[in-house]
């Protein structure tokens, strides 16, 4: 092919460039030429230096020119070598030299008899080579045929399965998900041997081309939550994906709202428990942290170790959050209203004590628990954007040098710095960090209305907090189910945790299609009446 027929199909890829930012134009194929299809592959990708082109010979007579395209560092060398290039050697085509007199018969040829790599596709459109070569697959370009062929050797390095560092579990399993997407996958498909197992992959961002999978159980979750799930993400219109927030944000129900109304985790076990729930389960390629959907308010109160616990223990451990979380949201407001406008409401030895505190000090209550509040905030952000060496004892012996010293210049006093530590400590107790976070956006505006109304201002903002809660959704369902609207069937697994013979439904808002997950006639203590049986005997 002459210089200028090579240069005018570079101005046509150009002109499908400029219309559409990227090469998606079905229409366009393969050249007939390989070394006009190199060419335009190493212009395409600007001549990248991790590109690499090993051109061959195939066949012992008739020589066929051949090329392999892929990039450094997404592909496993080891596959390669193994299972393409041994493949390829010229003594696998004895025997078949008539049988191979043109190109597209000696593409046929390797596909059928020649390649032992298991995943082998055919592609003649240009977009689809393009999208093969930059997700980790080898294309084999043969000269005088205008089809290529994807092998599949996704590879290079990832991070390889550790514990859990924001979801830890004492006794359950100690495995959380990468940023590998076939990895974390397989995770799930470990604990759900089932083929009621869907998972479908979508591409999302018009230059990253990530791929997202949505999966769920067949049969168990609701069909118009998954409709709607797939719906809302065929609407994403962007350049990049480059985490789990961007979909997060892009999906979501409401966005001028602090509560989390998606439920993020990086345990697998959670996952396949939200599956077996009915919930739908999105995974991001690149990220170990998949999203899940509906989620609820009370959904962010739970831990995997909840399950892997007597029902007792941890029944009496989400009370703990329960209080944690209120106090973390109620307490400096409530000391604030009670020491500004409700004094008469603390028991007199309590607030004699506090009054000799607060001889001296120049500032407002209000004052005081906002500057150690933020004092406190400032130092855990400190603590972690810092070096892991220091981060922790900055925050810690920060936060202990400076209440020390606070109520030893007389800005703060001691009760202060007490109910801010007992707040801090708290919110430590929220298990997930986006509840976490919520909850420390909002105590903020409720000291305010402390400061400003006392204890009215406090029962105004929950007022106002909880009518906005009732008012959210998460993918059609309510954000505060099963409590509003209230189910009782399905509070057996919500503040309380009771035996799992006792969980026998799944929650009637969330599961429409299969309810029942245990029978009827099952009841703990099985092994009991065994005994008791063969005493009787």
């Amino acid at each position: 092919m002459t210089r200028r027929s090579l240069f005018g199909k570079k101005r046509k890829v150009n002109r499908l460039l400029s219309q559409n930012d990227s090469l998606q134009e079905q229409s366009y194929h393969l050249g007939f030429n390989l070394l006009e299809n190199l060419t335009l592959i190493k212009e395409e990708l600007g001549s990248s230096s991790d590109l690499v082109i090993r051109t061959i010979n195939i066949g012992n007579k008739n020589k066929v020119k051949a090329a392999l395209v892929f990039l450094d560092g997404l592909i496993d060398t080891d596959s390669i070598s193994e299972f393409i290039m041994e493949s390829l050697k010229m003594n696998s085509f004895e025997g078949f030299e008539e049988e191979i007199s043109s190109p597209d018969k000696v593409m046929e040829r390797i596909k059928e008899n020649v390649l032992t790599i298991s995943q082998v596709n055919m592609i003649a459109s240009w977009e689809k080579m393009m999208l093969a070569l930059l997700s980790g697959d080898t294309i084999l370009l043969i000269d005088g045929t205008n089809k290529g062929m994807t092998c599949s050797t996704k590879g290079g390095e990832h991070r390889a399965i550790s514990e859990p560092t924001g979801e830890p579990s004492v006794r359950g399993p100690q495995e959380s998900f990468t940023e590998s997407l076939r990895t974390n996958t397989a995770l799930v498909r470990r604990r759900i041997r089932s083929s009621k197992l869907w998972m479908e992959t979508m591409e999302i961002g018009d230059i990253t081309r990530t791929d997202v999978v949505v999966m769920y159980v067949k049969g168990i979750a609701s069909e118009k939550i998954v409709a709607e799930v797939k719906e809302r993400l065929n609407q994403i219109e962007t350049d990049e994906v480059l985490s789990s927030n961007t979909v997060e944000e892009f999906i979501i129900d409401k966005t001028l709202t602090p509560w989390p109304t998606i439920f993020v985790t990086e345990r697998p076990d959670v996952v396949a428990g939200n599956l077996m729930d009915g919930r739908v389960v999105m995974f991001i390629d690149g990220t170990p942290h998949p999203l899940i959907v509906p989620a609820t308010w009370n959904q962010f109160f739970h831990t995997a170790e909840d399950y892997y616990l007597r029902w007792n223990i941890a029944t009496f451990l989400r009370f703990i959050r329960y209080f944690s979380f209120f106090l973390t949201l109620l307490g400096p407001a409530m000391f604030v209203a009670f020491l500004s406008y409700h004094p008469e409401l603390i028991p007199t030895p309590l607030l004699v004590n506090l009054a000799a505190q607060r001889q001296g000090i120049p500032f407002p209550v209000f004052i005081e628990v906002i500057l150690m509040e933020l004092t406190f905030e400032i130092l855990r952000e400190a603590g972690l954007r810092m070096p892991r060496p220091y981060g922790q004892a900055v925050s810690i012996v920060g936060a202990l040098v400076i209440g020390e010293a606070a109520v030893q210049a007389g800005i703060v006093t001691s009760a202060v710095v007490i109910v801010v530590a007992a707040t801090a400590i708290g919110s430590f107790t929220i298990p997930h960090n986006s509840m976490m976070n919520a909850v420390r956006i909002l105590r903020f505006p409720i000291m305010m209305l402390a400061g400003l109304f006392g204890i009215y201002g406090i029962a105004f903002g929950m007022i106002v907090l909880v009518a906005h809660s009732c008012s959210l959704r998460s993918f059609g369902i309510p954000y505060l189910a099963p409590f509003a609207p209230m189910i009782p069937s399905d509070n057996a697994d919500t503040i309380l945790r009771l035996p799992k013979p006792w969980l026998k439904n799944r929650q009637r808002l969330i599961n429409q299609s299969k309810i029942k997950r245990t029978p009827d006639h099952q009841e703990p203590g099985v092994g009991q009446r065994n005994r008791k049986g063969k005493d009787k005997k």
